[in-house]
């Protein structure tokens, strides 16, 4: 079975000129979490959110939105993916991620991420800050999340015997997961044992770093079956194929232009990575036509790269109805 999930970004209002009305952010906010709400019922497995700062993203804080949409769901899984790291302080981290848990009935879901270069280079932090920071903080949260008590001694964090409460409902902790770009990354996240999401590069591509993934895990003697592999991918669908392309179109002008202006960005931050940070856009991220044609393409891909989960991408450029 390949479980459903939707990945959300919450666009802004406006634009870095155009500064929205008060009411009409409120009133964005209220109806996101009534469609949230609509998408349990709709069979979804979960909802992971993004973490975004500086524009173009009303989610700066998703925990938030997990503590705000848990009372008013009761089987949605809900997570982020990823909690930038290098922003917090790691205590901070795993206190929240027991709170959550709690707060959701025992539906949270971890996902971690180092950050988007052009939002570090904001707050004057390299990427070799950024991934200092993120391996420090992964290493305490390995450790917080196993021991009732935890002292770590690093470069930006050092302290002894915490008690970080309250421990999470889903024992020994809730599932884990990363966002992997390349075979490397996804290795890194076997030696963790933690699940692994990706998209954006073609589908013979995604199977070879999973493939990596599944190799470090037989190494490791651990089996890695489908459910440590979640595919992402932007899905358009009509009641015709014609009209389906006519709205994946648009989708695609949005995303290319929305890549490139980050490529654009990314040049502005200090030893930021290669164009594209490590992904292609491939054809493969657009799944376009009827219901069934759509449904048919996902199985056919999720199939080929052995992925037990699928993500899909609202289109956040759209109007929201």
């Amino acid at each position: 079975m390949i479980k459903p999930w939707l990945f959300e970004f919450l666009p802004e209002l406006g634009s870095p000129s155009t500064e929205p009305n008060a009411a009409d952010v409120t009133a964005l906010f209220g109806r996101y979490l009534d469609l949230w709400v609509r998408d349990e019922a709709l069979g979804f497995e979960g909802i992971f959110f993004s973490e975004h700062h500086f524009g173009r993203s009303y989610s700066p804080s998703p925990n938030l939105l997990i503590a705000a949409l848990g009372p008013r769901t009761k089987k949605l899984r809900l997570g982020v993916m990823g909690v930038v790291l290098p922003y917090y302080h790691p205590a901070r981290v795993v206190e929240e991620i027991g709170m959550l848990d709690h707060l959701t009935g025992g539906r949270l879901e971890i996902g971690t991420a180092i950050g988007v270069p052009q939002e570090l280079s904001r707050l004057n932090m390299t990427m070799a800050e950024a991934r200092e920071r993120n391996d420090e903080i992964v290493a305490f949260l390995d450790a917080a999340l196993t021991n009732r008590i935890v002292s770590y001694r690093g470069k930006y964090f050092s302290f002894s015997n915490l008690r970080l409460l309250p421990r999470p409902l889903q024992q020994p902790f809730p599932p884990r997961w990363t966002t992997v770009i390349s075979a490397d990354s996804a290795r890194r996240a076997a030696r963790r044992r933690i699940k692994i999401s990706t998209g954006f590069n073609a589908t013979p591509l995604i199977k070879k770093i999973f493939d990596a993934y599944r190799e470090e895990a037989d190494a490791l003697g651990f089996a890695a079956g489908p459910e440590y592999f979640a595919l992402r991918r932007r899905v358009t669908v009509a009641p015709t194929r014609d009209q389906a392309h006519v709205y994946a179109n648009a989708v695609t002008e949005r995303l290319k232009s929305f890549v490139a202006e980050d490529e654009r960005l990314s040049t502005q931050a200090p030893d930021a990575p290669a164009a594209s940070g490590g992904f292609t856009l491939s054809d493969d991220e657009f799944i376009t036509g009827t219901p069934k044609e759509a449904a048919q393409t996902i199985i056919e891909q999720c199939r080929a790269v052995g992925a037990g989960h699928f993500l899909t991408v609202l289109d956040w450029s759209a109007p929201v109805d």
